[in-house]
């Protein structure tokens, strides 16, 4: 008998879209492991709110196993009236791993990077695009 190939099976809430394809989900959390170097990171429901409702530009990442979805549900909202896209990657567990917090994260907003940082700023204006391509609402 050959083995069978093992798939995790995730929660995911019914207001999760759109959700990051591996290859995107994956650009975007080694992406976040570099920005919480640089402070360009806010993380959490309360900070990100706050960043939202100041109007601060970047790309916001939900992740799909929140449970209840009350939580952060004005947030794809607060985004959309902005103009600034979001995605969904499939665990808070592995959203907060990527930015670098001992519990896991629901939301994590990427700032823009500064124009001192060209490589950082360029990698920034890819995953906007992909996220933005992906994304039905904006």
């Amino acid at each position: 008998m050959a083995e069978a190939e093992q798939t995790l099976e995730f929660y995911v809430s019914p207001i999760a879209n759109p959700i990051c394809k591996d290859k995107l989900r994956q650009s975007l959390l080694k992406f976040i492991t570099r920005q919480i170097g640089i402070k360009h990171i806010k993380r959490g429901v309360k900070e990100v709110g706050k960043a939202l409702r100041k109007k601060t530009l970047g790309i916001v990442v939900f992740a799909a196993d929140i449970s209840p979805v009350d939580v952060l549900s004005h947030l794809p909202l607060q985004c959309e009236e902005l103009g600034i896209p979001y995605c969904y990657v499939r665990s808070r567990l592995e959203l907060g791993a990527a930015a670098q917090t001992k519990k896991p994260t629901s939301v994590v907003l990427i700032q823009v990077p500064t124009k001192e940082d060209i490589k950082g700023l360029e990698r920034y204006h890819q995953l906007f695009d992909k996220v933005k391509e992906i994304n039905p609402f904006i």
